[in-house]
């Protein structure tokens, strides 16, 4: 008969005991170590870029105050009670900045939720960000979007070209609204609606005859460049707003891949200890059973 003894097979391949457990940390930990070198990195990048952004922003402001001061003085109003409702979202195609993008999406979630469904609504997107977060829930109110947004400091030309779109686009808005964010500190920003409106609006304004020689093509003329400059203005604040986001987010994550290093390191070291001292327990052990 044969005996029932039952025998260990050990797989092939398989390593010695306790020696997967030290592998997988060492693994980790180094996995660890290259994630901070890359947003260490990336931090660098991050801040040389917001210098520049905020650079730029300073004159940018000129253009979006100015027209915003033109719309104030002319008494320029839009009705939000009428049925057709524009939203321009100003993101980018770049992500790892915190909650930049995720704020103005939000922002845009709650109005289109507010409005209820008697209100025609429909979005622009500017960057693939918004686009991403947005159209899950509000595809068939995507009415276009533009790409390769943020990949390089913004100009009045790239303005000029969403202004043109926008324009454009077929669908006649009564009350429009420009989502962006406003930059305030290196750790802090607003994100913030600013009103987009039409030709006839402006033409319509109360206190636009305060204004001398205004015929059609000067207010034509000039409600391009408006727009154009109130997008300008926009993207220049939001650029700002990302960059600083982004280098304060690489930051923190640079901070704890380094407490997670730490960490890492006092587990390999507990546990390469514990290997050799269970080592020695069993070569001793097994020396003074013989």
């Amino acid at each position: 008969m044969f005996g029932r003894t039952a025998t260990a097979i050990k797989p092939i391949g398989t390593q010695v005991r306790y020696m997967a457990t030290l592998k997988d940390i060492a693994v980790r930990l180094k996995s660890v170590k290259n994630i901070q070198k890359i947003t260490a990195s990336m931090k660098m990048v991050s801040a040389a870029k917001f210098n520049k952004a905020e650079r730029e922003l300073r004159p940018a402001r000129e253009y979006g105050l100015g027209a915003k001061e033109f719309y104030e003085k002319a008494g320029v109003t839009q009705d939000e009670a009428k049925p057709n409702h524009l939203l321009v979202a100003m993101t980018s195609d770049r992500g790892l900045c915190g909650a930049c993008h995720s704020n103005i999406c939000r922002a845009i979630k709650a109005y289109v939720k507010d409005a209820g469904e008697s209100t025609n609504i429909k979005i622009i997107c500017v960057g693939d960000k918004s686009k991403a977060q947005l159209q899950g829930l509000f595809s068939d109110k995507i009415l276009m979007h533009f790409t390769d947004i943020g990949k390089k400091p913004a100009t009045f030309a790239d303005a000029k070209i969403i202004a043109n779109e926008l324009m454009n686009c077929g669908f006649e808005y009564d009350f429009g609204t420009l989502y962006y964010n406003i930059f305030k500190s290196v750790i802090s920003y607003n994100t913030t609606a600013m009103p987009v409106y039409t030709p006839a609006q402006v033409n319509d304004a109360e206190k636009l005859s305060l204004y001398d020689s205004l015929d059609e093509d000067v207010m034509r003329c000039y409600n391009e460049y408006a727009l154009t400059s109130l997008i300008y203005y926009a993207m220049k604040e939001s650029a700002a707003s990302e960059q600083s986001s982004r280098m304060t987010a690489m930051d923190s994550a640079t901070k704890n891949a380094g407490e997670m290093i730490d960490k890492l390191t006092l587990t390999y070291n507990r546990t390469r200890q514990a290997v050799i001292t269970r080592e020695l327990i069993e070569i001793i052990s097994g020396a003074a059973a013989v």
